[in-house]
């Protein structure tokens, strides 16, 4: 099978179109899909890197991506809530013990896979996950966002913020967001009610009594991020572990959250595409022998909304 792989941590330089990859073996616990589609996050480019290597040393060559979409073919035993033929999306990244989903098949534990939303299409589909799941995790389970609250959401033109904006109105929450000026109407499309230009203006001297801030961005975004919050608020970040001592300080709920894309979460998730109150957003869709060039677009092209793969057609 053909599968974007490296052979060794480093730059895009080292990722390889490889067209006699080995087919992926699931386990007992995993189902085995036919690949659509694949959708590149952060991580990805983290993971190629070698940034966390000390965490999770690679085995090479490595398959890269999670993000997939796709059909299954095969169930593993220990599986009983999908069968073969069934259209899903979901995470298969090397960190969670899948096979990497830049390939044309994948091995995905059940437990981070879903339904595919019904409504649209294979490439929407598989720009999810990582994503929707993270915003989902965020606004619905730590932040536990109410109609009225205000919230706070860094990075709205990207791939997570694009739909945290999304689903923050869905719950009927004012969101104001940080973008660049050249994004302030993409965001405010997605429902963004005040959009703050990160790089001519000072969200924490503009912002006050905010019920909650959802940061992607990490550093002293984050640290600052403290000082719009009213007491009590939450403060939800996806890079590391917030300063607990500036929690104190300010009185507010500091959570670091790792994102666990659970069938639950997907299943809720495609709820929400489903019924019209999220749409998945799309930067560029490049061919699998364009891989390379879809993780330089990633890191450099500033993209709105997500980057993709498209694997099948």
């Amino acid at each position: 099978m053909i599968a974007v792989q490296i052979n060794s941590y480093g730059g895009n330089e080292v990722i390889t179109i490889n067209k006699n990859a080995l087919m992926p073996v699931p386990s007992s616990s995993q189902v085995l899909i036919e690949v659509n589609a694949a959708g590149l996050n952060p991580v990805d480019s983290a993971i190629r890197a070698g940034y966390l290597k000390e965490i999770l040393p690679l085995k090479f060559p490595a398959t890269l991506g999670g993000d997939f979409s796709g059909v299954i073919v095969k169930v593993g035993e220990g599986v009983s809530n999908f069968k073969k033929g069934d259209k899903v999306y979901g995470q298969a990244i090397v960190w969670n013990g899948g096979s990497g989903s830049l390939a044309e098949f994948v091995a995905a534990n059940a437990v981070n896979t879903g339904k595919q939303p019904k409504n649209i299409k294979d490439i929407e589909a598989a720009s999810l996950p990582l994503a929707g799941v993270s915003a989902l995790q965020a606004l619905e389970e730590h932040i536990k966002l109410k109609a009225g609250q205000k919230i706070l959401i860094h990075g709205g033109a990207g791939g997570i913020g694009s739909i945290a904006i999304q689903i923050a109105k869905a719950l009927g929450g004012y969101v104001a967001t940080t973008a660049s000026a050249k994004d302030k109407d993409y965001v405010k499309k997605l429902g963004a009610d005040k959009v703050i230009d990160f790089r001519n203006e000072a969200f924490e001297e503009i912002l006050k009594d905010y019920d909650a801030v959802f940061d992607t961005a990490g550093g002293e975004t984050t640290n600052k991020s403290f000082r719009v919050i009213k007491n009590g608020g939450v403060l939800v970040t996806l890079a590391g572990q917030p300063d607990q001592v500036l929690a104190e300080k300010y009185h507010v709920i500091a959570i670091g959250q790792m994102t666990d894309t659970n069938t639950p979460r997907l299943n809720r998730l495609a709820e929400l595409v489903d019924s019209g109150k999220i749409k998945a957003q799309i930067d560029k869709v490049f061919p699998i022998d364009q891989a390379s060039e879809a993780f330089k677009h990633l890191s450099e092209g500033h993209p709105r909304g997500k980057v993709m793969v498209k694997i099948k057609g």
